[in-house]
């Protein structure tokens, strides 16, 4: 019984420290991780199904913006306390050319933008900003069917046609055995920095899938 009530306790210790990491100041924060999605993969995963805009047959979405996340250099803020209003449905609607819906465009505010510091407005412009200054590589849509591949070539392909990024400050990440994203890791003035430890997410898959853009 003795044993049973201590793992008990220790489970209640980890979700308290967990549900610590939701509801922190606003702006309280070390650097950002930009989220650039493949949005070809992510549609055969989940967004088919879903019926999701974003893979409408007229869209030709490529690396869509995920999110420009806050982050501690150990874990993360998210949900955090602030008095900045939320966005408009028209400012979240203006986003979706490169996320590929408004209501993506909203929740990363709700999540990740109320730790910024910043005003809606400014959080979805300061992520616009962020999303055009990386160069995403060409080579990826000229695909015209499905490849499977190193996901370091990804990673490879990142670092060719952005000479600032270092491999430290970038990570490419795969899910279901897909290239799934690039992650590149940026100060608050949007310069590339180190990664956080608990950050790197490299994916070493030799065979990725990649699927081609619409």
């Amino acid at each position: 019984m003795r044993k049973l009530l201590l793992g008990f306790a220790a489970v209640l210790t980890c979700w308290a420290a967990f549900a610590a990491a939701e509801g922190e100041p606003a702006g309280e924060f070390d650097y950002y991780m930009l989220a650039l999605s493949w949005s070809p993969n992510w549609c055969e995963q989940e967004g088919d199904a879903r019926g999701a805009e974003q893979c409408a047959a007229r869209q030709d979405h490529g690396w869509t913006l995920h999110g420009l996340w806050p982050q501690f250099h150990r874990g993360w803020p998210s949900y955090c306390r602030t008095t900045a209003a939320s966005p408009s449905r028209r400012m979240s609607r203006d986003m979706a050319d490169i996320m590929g819906s408004p209501g993506l465009a909203w929740h990363q505010w709700k999540k990740h933008g109320t730790c910024s510091g910043l005003s809606a407005r400014a959080y979805y412009g300061l992520m616009r900003e962020a999303y055009w200054r990386v160069t995403r590589p060409a080579v990826f849509r000229k695909l015209d069917k499905p490849v499977t591949l190193p996901a370091a070539l990804v990673e490879e392909a990142f670092l060719k046609e952005n000479p600032s990024l270092s491999r430290n400050s970038l990570t490419i990440t795969c899910r279901d055995g897909a290239i799934q994203e690039a992650r590149i890791c940026l100060s608050k003035t949007l310069q590339p920095v180190p990664c956080g430890q608990d950050a790197i997410r490299d994916c070493t898959l030799k065979n990725a899938r990649l699927a081609p853009v619409r």
